[in-house]
Formats: C-alpha cells, sequence, structure tokens
C-alpha cells in the first residue's frame, strides 16, 4: 500500500475542517438539513475527491472520470461543500442551500449542479444506479470506476440485496461501495430499528469482497481502496465505522441530529469548534 505523505495528510485535515465548517453553516442558515450523515462521511468524501477520484472539476463531464454515487442523498450537504471546496462550482454558492430557486437542494440533482451523477434522495436505489453506470463501462471496455456511499439504515431496503446480488452476477469489479456504519438512523439506533446483523458477513455472502476500516482515518480509506485493484470478478464494500455527527461534539453518536438544524445558540456553539481552519469570507478563486 501507498503511505500518506505527511504533507498530503495535513492538506486533506485542513479540507476536512473547512468542510464541517460549511456543512453546519449551510444548514444553520436554511434551518434545514441533515448534519449527523453529513459529518460522518466527510473523510469519505475528502479522501475520494482530494485523493483517489478520476475527476477534473474544469471537464466535470469527460468520458474517463471515475463516478460518484451519494446512495444517501439526504446527506447532500457534506457532498456540496466537497464539490465546492474542489473548484467544481463557486463556496459562495453555499449560502443558498435549500433555497427556493437554488441549485443546491435538499438532495443531489443532477440537472443543477456539475459534479453530480445522478439525483438520489429516495434511499436504496443508488447500488443499482452504480451496477447499471460500472456494466456500460465493461461493455465499452472503460477503465473507469463507480463508488456508491451507503447509509447504513439504507441497507434496510430490498433493493439494496438485489442489487447486491446483481453486481457479484455480472463480476462488476469495478463497483466500490462504502457503507457509513454509524449504527444511528432516523428513528434510532439500528439495532434497535432492523438489525443489520454483521453486515460484513452479509456482504461476503453475497460474493463481495469485504473490508472494514475506520472511516475517519485517511491512511485506511485510501489502503482500502487501493486494495480492491486486487480484487478481480467482485465488487467491493468497504464498511466504514464512522461516528454520526463527528466533529461537534453535542451532536456525535445523537440519533435525534439526523435531520435537525441547529437553532442560533446552538449553531454558533457548533461553529466555535470547529476551528481547525482560518476561516476565509470570500474563497472563490
Amino acid at each position: 500500500m501507498v503511505a500518506l505523505a505527511a504533507e498530503k495528510l495535513e492538506e486533506l485535515k485542513e479540507k476536512a475542517a473547512r468542510i464541517r465548517y460549511d456543512i453546519i453553516s449551510m444548514i444553520g442558515e436554511a434551518g434545514s438539513g441533515h448534519p449527523g450523515g453529513s459529518l460522518s462521511i466527510v473523510e469519505l468524501l475528502t479522501a475520494l475527491y482530494g485523493y483517489i477520484l478520476n475527476v477534473d472539476p474544469r471537464n466535470p463531464q469527460k468520458l474517463e472520470r471515475d463516478r460518484l454515487i451519494l446512495s444517501k442523498g439526504h446527506a447532500a450537504p457534506a457532498l456540496y461543500a466537497v464539490l465546492a471546496a474542489y473548484g467544481f462550482f463557486p463556496c459562495s454558492e453555499l449560502r443558498n442551500f435549500r433555497r427556493l430557486g437554488s441549485p443546491l437542494q435538499g438532495h443531489p440533482d443532477m440537472r443543477k449542479l456539475p459534479g453530480i451523477e445522478i439525483s438520489t434522495g429516495s434511499l436504496g436505489q443508488g447500488l443499482s444506479v452504480a451496477n447499471g453506470m460500472a456494466l456500460a463501462a465493461k461493455l465499452n471496455a472503460e477503465s473507469w470506476r463507480v463508488f456508491v456511499i451507503l447509509g447504513d439504515g439504507e441497507i434496510q431496503e430490498g433493493q439494496i440485496w438485489e442489487a447486491a446480488m446483481t453486481a457479484a452476477h455480472y463480476r462488476l469489479d469495478n463497483v466500490i461501495a462504502f457503507l457509513d456504519y454509524n449504527r444511528l438512523q432516523i428513528d434510532g439506533p439500528t439495532s434497535e430499528v432492523m438489525s443489520l446483523g454483521s453486515p460484513a458477513e452479509k456482504w461476503r455472502a453475497f460474493g463481495w469482497d469485504v473490508t472494514e476500516i475506520d472511516g475517519h482515518n485517511y491512511q485506511e480509506i485510501i489502503d482500502a481502496v487501493e486494495r480492491t485493484r486486487q480484487s478481480k470478478g467482485r465488487p467491493s464494500m468497504i464498511i466504514a465505522h464512522t461516528v454520526k455527527g463527528k466533529g461537534v461534539s453535542f451532536m456525535e453518536n445523537e440519533a435525534s441530529w439526523h435531520g435537525t438544524a441547529p437553532d442560533a445558540k446552538q449553531l454558533k456553539a457548533a461553529l466555535a469548534e470547529l476551528t481547525g481552519f482560518q476561516k476565509e469570507e470570500h474563497r472563490d478563486e
């Protein structure tokens, strides 16, 4: 595996700090949104866009790009903040999150923003879409890969398991899925709402290559993706153990912050914690 250089690691950490600040700012200003599951996937998205994916913000539709599908579309604030941080659209646009007429709606819309591969929000569908994209790549002898981020509550959906069988049947080794395994969903712990048992055992039983990682550790994320290149003929599942609400102490591991925006006092307290970078008022280049 490739050791992540200290300079690059620091760069990713600084990006993540700014992204978390932007997520909370967006949701707080809008008075609506999903902070918990957005904060839990910040490192996954930052590692993908900052190190792993073959994408170009100057040419977001280039044919040979990798595809990223945020199947848990309610975590759109995280995706928007990351896309802005990496130059897909101006950071100033984040202020318009969930406003009427804004391209930054509560769930990603592929018709309105560059870098959005598919409109998501109705849970359980992203893996099926990823399979279609990956199969198209195989049929056309293209080398790009399809990455998909799933929620742990989301994989209670039956369509996910149909898609899991499909990916294994068609030997889609260009599908790489991340499970945001924070163990909480809107109604409480996944173990109480609908137990997942052992996700690793389930995905292996469906024919997938499975790796478990700390979803907030950049080296583990990057190593896991690199390892998928060795999995010939099998799709890959990376189970990322994460903390819902990561980075804001009073939001961490609290299901109540799944889809609740902070009030003015809570917003101030949350932003005070997210001081890992020097915030600039105007960052667009």
